[in-house]
């Protein structure tokens, strides 16, 4: 198994957001960071934007973290990993998440209902669509029976990664996907919770890829409370609060690595110890710009220390 430190890349404020993140991508490897990572959110399309950035930056892997199951398709999926993966020559990786109720719920005008349910038969499909090109599946809540091959030429099988945190999601994961992308999951919860769940689920040893808000920087105080504003969005999400308060903490914000470089190394090696197969820091831009790249110097330095094979 590989363990390596990734970033989850986001711009403000651009002429032009797709060429923005490029450049962000071009100095993350250029700092020695091999993932980035893009959120799906209501603007760009994270899919597309990872397969944009996977063909300008080879040298990077690239992955989504992660994409709301409901309101979309397995077959529609398979679609965008596989092209994804075929232009980027394999280095890509899907994530999926079963997202927030009220957000989509209110957003898409769906019913979210049985949720589990849709994330097995919907990692189900997949796994089927990605290993033998086709499926015939016609499951409670999802149906899919392609009247034609379904296979991209040079896409190799996609790894699946799903942002599961409860037991039951952590269960379907652990069974049915390659890993799980947590995130507001301090190492306490990874040790007690997230790893032993998904690992007792898992045939074989889970990717527990861990989303880290932090900054590096020397204004521990400022970016502090900048964070703890702006996570506060995560603290009225159930699955959130449910780990955030797990870990001790009250405020999302408190979960956030700030501080200089060998504070934020001490905690990535924290997340190492509890359980993580790989780390990505998120939300880098806490604070300033000048922070920003000293996040991302410090990460490809600790990258260049841990990417190394674990038997």
């Amino acid at each position: 198994m590989i363990m390596s430190i990734g970033v989850a890349l986001a711009a403000a404020d651009e002429t032009n957001y797709v060429d923005a993140i490029v450049a962000q991508a071009k100095q993350v490897a250029a700092d020695g960071l091999k993932s980035v990572w893009f959120g799906q959110r209501f603007d760009y399309d994270a899919a597309a934007l990872a397969t944009v950035v996977g063909r300008e930056v080879p040298e990077v892997f690239v992955g989504t973290s992660a994409i709301p199951i409901f309101g979309r398709h397995p077959l529609l999926i398979s679609s965008q990993a596989q092209t994804a993966q075929a232009a980027t020559h394999g280095r890509f990786q899907l994530g999926l998440a079963l997202g927030a109720k009220n957000l989509l719920e209110g957003s898409f005008g769906l019913t979210y209902e049985r949720p589990v349910a849709r994330l097995r038969e919907f990692l189900t499909v997949l796994r089927e669509l990605f290993t033998t090109g086709t499926a015939d599946f016609h499951g409670e809540v999802l149906t899919a029976a392609p009247p034609l091959p379904t296979t991209v030429a040079g896409a190799d099988p996609v790894p699946l990664l799903v942002a599961a945190m409860g037991p039951q999601a952590l269960r379907a994961t652990g069974e049915l996907a390659d890993g799980t992308l947590p995130y507001l999951a301090g190492p306490k919860v990874l040790a007690n919770e997230i790893v032993p769940a998904i690992t007792a689920a898992a045939s074989g040893q889970p990717r527990v890829i861990a989303f880290v808000a932090g900054v590096v920087t020397s204004d521990v105080e400022r970016v502090r409370a900048n964070a703890v504003e702006q996570l506060a969005f995560y603290e009225r999400i159930p699955s959130y609060q449910r780990v955030i308060g797990l870990e001790g903490a009250t405020r999302a914000g408190e979960l956030a690595v700030i501080g200089d470089e060998e504070t934020v190394a001490a905690e990535v090696r924290r997340y190492f110890d509890a359980g993580a197969t790989e780390v990505v820091f998120t939300q880098t831009d806490l604070g300033s710009a000048e922070d920003q790249r000293r996040t991302w110097k410090l990460l490809g330095e600790l990258a260049g220390q841990v990417t190394t094979t674990v038997r």
